[in-house]
């Protein structure tokens, strides 16, 4: 069985939020038509305390982001949250990354009840949270599908994007529209 993956389609991501993704509310329409081909849907938050190691108050790289229970933090408005099957929080923890939808939560698990062989992975930003989860995926033994049209990076370096690419398809990522 295939299964979606939404991973991080938040408003802090998109347009006016905390730490936009350029262009980050592009994915949001072809995530809810893929979504529509999916018997498994699973959606990935951030959901940082407020002294997340990320956060630069803290020592990390980025502003304040997607803190537990704030508006920044909650899916996207226009996410078809009527075909998502699951939503799991990552980053929950002061020291925990988070930039994999599989550190330290219950994706696998669910993934693995369901039967799922096949994961397309999608949504913010492909080159951090998008890639990690990719990554980890093809670790925990999936086969994994990532799809261009839905989803974006932040390139905080020129060509991050690229390089993220790259290094996904050397891991056996399939990198298809």
């Amino acid at each position: 069985m295939d299964a979606l993956i939404v991973v991080d389609v938040q408003n802090d991501f998109c347009a006016g939020g905390a730490l936009p993704v350029p262009d980050g509310d592009a994915v949001v329409e072809p995530i809810n038509r893929l979504a529509e081909q999916f018997p498994f849907v699973v959606a990935t938050r951030d959901w940082h305390p407020p002294d997340h190691l990320s956060f630069r108050e803290q020592g990390g790289p980025w502003p304040v982001h997607c803190v537990a229970d704030t508006g920044g933090a909650q899916l996207h408005p226009k996410l078809h949250s009527s075909q998502i099957d699951a939503v799991v929080d990552a980053g929950r923890e002061p020291q925990d990354e988070g930039y994999s939808g599989f550190e330290h939560t219950e994706l696998e698990r669910l993934l693995r009840d369901q039967g799922v062989q096949t994961v397309h992975v999608t949504g913010l930003a492909l080159d951090y949270c998008v890639k990690q989860t990719a990554l980890d995926a093809r670790s925990a033994g999936f086969d994994v599908v990532l799809h261009m049209s839905a989803t974006r990076a932040i390139n905080v370096n020129p060509g991050d994007d690229e390089r993220s690419l790259e290094e996904l398809r050397d891991a056996g990522v399939l990198v298809g529209e």
